[in-house]
């Protein structure tokens, strides 16, 4: 249980500093940037534009008609104004004029626009702040900032002031130069209090003017909020340009009871921005008003979620994915399989995520989208790294484990193998078990000098290694001069007894081999004996968790070292169960029940291997 709860804590801790390093992660630049294009992806879509709002733009083709914009007076703008005041049946419900009139010029032309202005039921005049930091002393003495104070601000020449209701223009970029936000208000000490933007101003009108009352969006210190985009350049515009409206060739019909907005729709003109629903294209000015005026009309504003909740959000988040993810790795899969299925879930929670942004969003909350995705992309990769360290592990302790007793091709098999396939605690399997030792070992270490010994014992006990791992057996072990080796295990063997017998018949021609060789070189002589049996035994490492050895034990591992003990020099020894197994493929001779074994009860019957059929020689 404290096990449990350490990995618990462990696994909280990782958590906690994940996720604090993506909250870190996101306000380095890229990241930061990254974050806020997803969240223009799954979050701004464009919809239907209000039909409330109708716009007249200063178009090229405006410009080509009337003349160069520089060249404008004032007169242009009362002669569009007066030709919208020319039908009182179908009056717009309010003007919004995106072009600043700042400073007084021709006092006739200024007179004519006031004028036309006033024949209207609301028409919202441009104005402009500036914004930046401005000291003050503070109450003890010290200094104070305000880093968005309006330093400076334009509005228009008084008499059009007089006229008509100044709105803020002022369009303030995000720190990757996208314009999601708009300004809402600006306090201005000078100008007695805040004045609001030419967007709500608009929107005001056309509420008063039907008896509503419009919810106002929940401002940052800035007094700006998040703009939720009804649609893209070209949404709102239907194609009437300033000279249209000149010439008097807009139905009157078409602006009766609207919110009517003139301003530049001309890339001359230089009033165009950056937006998230329009990254290929610029968006004018006023359409970018239009979209605020259809934010407020319809009340669709969208607040961020406090950063704190979503830290926590992401912790616990970034807590179950790696309990998920980390603690779910498990020896009953192999590690591409695993992979896959933890693939497959990561996939689909980012995709539940950025489902889950969406609708959040819909409900007028704004999350970082990046985060949780974020979080379960670092915490499968980490999964990956995890498996890829354990499979290595485990292939290490594997190799180690049987690469002192079986042939390498035998422990790249092994390392094939899934897990469950290979089990390295004990287990019971029929395995065909081979026993080999020198006869009259002791006599000959007697007579010969200590280096001799050894070396023959060497080349002795390499030849024996050598036939065992030729025919994919498991090296048990040497005792003195005798060599132990099984097959069956740790993978199966289609026919253990089968190679068991061919091993033994080349151990026998290797030590025939051997004992030449050792007559030329000093007149010894050497002769082994081999016993062989097949059935059930228990195969596995065992010892203690600090020596242990792989290795089979059992009635079957007993029988072959009693048959081994009785052979001959020359002579391969087999059980009944042996020769059941190699059936007409070997020549044999039963001894009966001569041969008395060691712990074994009458009746046992013991043979001599003598040829193998299918085998050489």
């Amino acid at each position: 249980m404290k096990k449990k709860w350490r990995r618990c804590l462990a696994l909280l801790g990782a958590s906690a500093a994940m996720a604090l390093l993506l909250r870190q992660g996101t306000e380095w630049t890229p990241l930061r940037r990254a974050d806020q294009w997803a969240q223009d992806m799954v979050q701004q879509q464009p919809r239907a534009a209000d039909p409330r709002i109708a716009m007249i733009g200063i178009t090229d083709e405006a410009l080509a008609e009337l003349g160069p914009y520089d060249t404008w007076t004032r007169n242009m703008m009362a002669s569009a104004l007066e030709n919208l005041a020319a039908d009182p049946e179908h009056l717009p419900c309010a003007v919004a004029v995106d072009v600043l009139y700042a400073g007084e010029s021709d006092a006739e032309a200024d007179a004519r626009l006031a004028r036309a202005a006033e024949g209207l039921p609301k028409v919202i005049s441009a104005s402009l702040a500036e914004f930046g930091a401005v000291y003050t002393k503070s109450a003890d003495g010290g200094l104070a900032v305000n880093p968005y104070a309006v330093k400076k601000l334009e509005t228009p020449y008084p008499a059009l002031r007089e006229a008509t209701t100044p709105g803020l223009i002022n369009a303030m970029y995000d720190s990757d130069g996208m314009l999601r936000h708009a300004v809402f208000y600006a306090d201005i000490p000078a100008a007695g209090g805040k004045m609001y933007s030419m967007a709500w101003e608009a929107a005001q009108a056309w509420a008063a003017a039907h008896g509503q009352t419009l919810k106002a969006p929940e401002t940052d210190s800035r007094g700006r909020f998040h703009v939720s985009y009804s649609g893209g350049p070209g949404a709102f515009f239907d194609g009437y340009s300033m000279a249209d409206l000149i010439r008097g060739d807009i139905p009157s019909s078409w602006y009766a009871d609207k919110i009517v907005l003139i301003g530049p729709y001309a890339a001359g003109l230089r009033d165009a921005y950056d937006t998230p629903v329009s990254r290929s294209q610029q968006m004018f000015g006023m359409e970018f008003q239009a979209n605020v005026i259809d934010a407020m009309l319809n009340a669709r504003y969208r607040v961020p979620v406090s950063e704190s909740v979503q830290r926590g959000i992401l912790t616990v988040f970034t807590f179950l994915c790696a309990v998920g993810f980390w603690g779910g790795t498990s020896r009953r899969q192999g590690m591409l399989s695993t992979m896959l299925v933890k693939l497959g879930i990561a996939a689909a929670l980012i995709l539940l995520s950025l489902q889950g942004a969406w609708a959040m969003y819909q409900r007028g909350y704004i999350l970082h989208v990046l985060w949780i995705p974020a979080a379960v992309f670092l915490c499968y990769g980490t999964s990956v790294v995890i498996h890829a360290v354990l499979a290595a592990r485990e292939r290490l302790r594997v190799t180690k484990t049987f690469e002192r007793y079986v042939a390498p091709t035998v422990v790249r098999e092994i390392l094939k193998q899934k897990p469950e396939e290979l089990k390295l605690g004990g287990e019971t399997v029929s395995i065909a078990v081979l026993f080999v030792d020198i006869r009259g070992f002791t006599t000959m270490s007697e007579q010969l000098p200590a280096e001799a010994v050894v070396r023959i014992l060497n080349r002795y006990l390499s030849m024996t290694s050598a036939c065992v791992e030729r025919y994919q057996g498991t090296l048990d072990k040497y005792v003195g001069d005798a060599t132990m080796a099984f097959w069956g295990a740790p993978l199966p063997v289609p026919d253990p007894a089968f190679a068991a017998a061919r091993t033994a018949m080349d151990i026998i021609r290797g030590a025939d081999e051997l004992s030449r060789a050792l007559m030329e070189e000093g007149g010894q002589s050497l002769r082994v004996g081999v016993g062989i049996h097949y059935g059930p035994a228990v195969v596995g490492n065992m010892g203690s968790p600090r020596r242990m050895d792989y290795t089979a034990i059992g009635d079957t591992v007993n029988t072959a070292a009693r048959l081994e003990s009785n052979a001959p020099g020359g002579t391969i020894y087999i059980s009944r169960a042996v020769a059941d197994q190699l059936g007409d493929r070997a020549a044999y001779t039963s001894l009966g029940d001569r041969i008395r074994l060691k712990g074994k009860a009458e009746g046992f019957e013991v043979l001599t291997l003598d040829r193998l059929i299918t085998d050489r020689g």
